[in-house]
């Protein structure tokens, strides 16, 4: 099954277990998202992306500059592992993951959760790419990604198990919109996929097939 399909069955599956009440308050959030304005600041194609030295799961620095050296980053920002849309987008990216190493890139994903929840994801979906800790959400931030949820929508959250503040050890209720990025050895942003609606993903082969096309112009131009 194809990512889309697997988010389409997830999503009916939620559908089917949540009150109405509840779906209705969390499409109501997203949905003021999209209106909000909020994908005008966002980070564009053409853009550079800025640098960034952050801790991977097992607190090591990661820096993008050094990254780069080794060829073009694809970047995805994920919300957390209490997110089951994430966990599915994880698992798929894993599944090519040879695949866009074959291409000369690297996977990299940027998470608000802590440390020792990156560590356990990792760990549990035996994934062969860092989960870098941007605690705070301080460079989702710059990318222009983050919102803070709205207090009925917190509310919902807290009544189904998701408590934020754990996970990202702190208060702010504030998250990032997933996003896949496809950054060049230049730094050059070549593919923003940003949805203010958490259940639509990119297919990882769409983005693969942009990194095959990236690397063929590059030849073309030399």
């Amino acid at each position: 099954m194809s990512l889309r399909e697997k988010i389409a069955t997830l999503k009916a599956q939620v559908e089917k277990k949540l009150p109405q009440k509840t779906r209705d308050v969390m499409d109501r959030a997203t949905a003021d998202l999209a209106v909000s304005g909020i994908l005008n600041g966002t980070i564009k194609v053409g853009d550079t992306l800025p640098g960034f030295t952050l801790p991977n799961q097992n607190g090591t620095p990661v820096n993008s500059n050094e990254l780069l050296k080794n060829g073009p980053l694809v970047i995805s920002v994920f919300r957390g592992a209490w997110c089951p849309y994430c966990m599915l987008e994880l698992e798929a990216l894993e599944e090519v993951s040879q695949q866009f190493q074959e291409a000369g890139a690297n996977i990299l994903i940027i998470s608000p959760q802590t440390q020792a929840a990156s560590l356990k994801t990792k760990t549990e979906k035996a994934l062969s790419f860092d989960i870098i800790s941007d605690l705070g959400s301080l460079y989702t931030s710059k990318l222009g990604l983050v919102f803070s949820l709205p207090e009925d929508l917190r509310k919902v959250y807290k009544g189904i198990g998701i408590d934020l503040p754990s996970f990202n050890g702190d208060e702010s209720w504030e998250l990032p919109m997933p996003a896949r990025l496809i950054v060049s050895q230049t730094g050059k942003v070549m593919n923003a996929d940003i949805n203010p609606d958490y259940t639509k993903r990119p297919e990882p082969t769409d983005t693969l097939r942009e990194l095959l096309d990236m690397a063929k112009q590059d030849l073309t131009n030399a």
